[in-house]
């Protein structure tokens, strides 16, 4: 497992509640975070495939492309 990072176009708490499902189920409970503080509105993953996380916040309707 690596940490990846996103930029997203996650914006807020009401965002984030959205996406939940999808991430959880996409790399589990806990396993991700959005700070919402910053311009890029990062998403940190444990993750091991960038394909899987990417195709998880698409599917609730918001972008996110890798940092690294």
């Amino acid at each position: 497992m690596e940490v990846l990072k996103f930029k997203t176009n996650i914006k807020c708490g009401s965002c984030i509640s959205t996406v939940t499902p999808f991430l959880n189920e996409a790399v589990g409970e806990g396993r991700w975070q959005v700070d919402v503080q910053t311009p890029d509105k990062v998403l940190t993953v444990e993750a091991s495939n960038i394909s899987i996380v990417k195709q998880a916040i698409e599917k609730a309707g918001y972008k996110a492309e890798p940092l690294n």
